[in-house]
């Protein structure tokens, strides 16, 4: 199984760049999207909607505008699950599951946070104060999980470019790292690319110019955040960084998963 987890920064955007041609020829069978910034109903080009793939979206309902999720896949699921039971993700479209045979897949979608603005902030820890209960819920049911997403966290100083300023800014604070970290060692989920990838500046996410891109300024923000029975099934992984469909890179992971 492979999976392809992206934050588009706008859904409209990430297709005028190219990306759903992309999606075709990587030929995946699970796309996770992440800040479509509209809502399905307006998508009515064809490009939004590729031949062979079952299509489903969760907007925000406090403004379509901003945030939303969806997931593309080959297979049609049993079961879709959108939202996680609190505010912070339910109204402003942040989480969907999709539940195959074998394995559920969920795309997320943290707040951004912010240094200056102590609300924003406090609406990421809300979220990830839901998030992380939601995660211990999922870790007593009897089923793989594989959640994509972008975290707005890099989870160590290899993840991040000037990690030593950085422990001042929002995506690298201390208490969001030790959430971050948290889940994959207290709850013990699997970081499913740095299981096959331990080197430093594997990077999703650069700020939005030119400079930090060619340099290679910028975060490891996105995960594929599995469930430990997930671990002996990673076959592969990469962050693709060919083409730049918005601020964030597509992050492929392949699973000996039917």
């Amino acid at each position: 199984m492979k999976v392809i987890s992206l934050n588009v920064n706008g859904i409209r955007q990430a297709a005028d760049r190219g990306f759903f041609e992309w999606m075709v020829r990587q030929d995946p069978d699970v796309v996770c999207l992440q800040d479509i910034q509209a809502e399905e109903r307006t998508l009515s080009d064809s490009v939004f909607f590729p031949p062979g793939y079952n299509t489903y979206f969760f907007d925000s309902m406090e403004n379509p505008e901003q945030a939303g999720v969806a997931i593309y896949s080959k297979t049609m699921p049993k079961a879709i699950m959108t939202g996680m039971g609190f505010p912070e993700c339910d109204f402003e479209g942040r989480f969907i599951q999709a539940d195959f045979d074998k394995v559920s897949i969920g795309a997320f979608l943290t707040p951004h946070g912010s240094n200056h603005e102590e609300a924003l902030q406090e609406h990421k820890y809300r979220f990830m104060e839901g998030f992380k209960n939601h995660l211990i819920k999922t870790r007593r049911k009897r089923r793989e999980f594989i959640f994509c997403g972008t975290a707005n966290v890099a989870r160590s100083p290899i993840d991040v470019s000037s990690w030593f300023v950085n422990q001042r800014n929002s995506g690298f604070l201390p208490e969001e790292r030790k959430w971050v970290n948290e889940i994959f060692n207290e709850l013990e989920y699997i970081d499913a690319f740095r299981q096959i990838n331990k080197q430093d500046k594997q990077y999703t996410w650069w700020p939005d110019y030119e400079r930090a891109w060619k340099l290679d300024e910028g975060g490891r923000l996105d995960y594929q955040i599995a469930t430990p029975g997930i671990k002996n099934l990673i076959q592969g992984g990469t962050i693709y960084k060919g083409q730049r469909f918005s601020d964030h890179a597509p992050l492929i992971m392949e699973y000996n998963i039917d």
